[in-house]
């Protein structure tokens, strides 16, 4: 399943990062690696999602949560 697929107020795992280099540093750096937990807050009309990350929201739009592949978490 892709990140903007999933729903609203659920905790999911990064799988996969398909993306340029380039937007795939930019989201290692802001701590979006594969293996994190992901928690979606929003979905905006226009694709958008807002998302949390290890304490950090920040919002992605469309063209980069395609291409960012999760899978369901597991509390442990």
């Amino acid at each position: 399943m892709i990140l903007s697929d999933g729903s609203i107020n659920a905790s999911y795992v990064v799988k996969n990062i398909n993306l340029a280099n380039n937007i795939e540093r930019r989201l290692e750096m802001l701590g979006m690696t594969i293996g994190v937990k992901v928690v979606i807050l929003n979905k905006k009309h226009n694709g958008a999602i807002i998302l949390k990350v290890r304490g950090t929201r920040f919002a992605l739009g469309k063209e980069i949560t395609d291409g960012i592949e999760i899978g369901e978490y597991e509390n442990e």
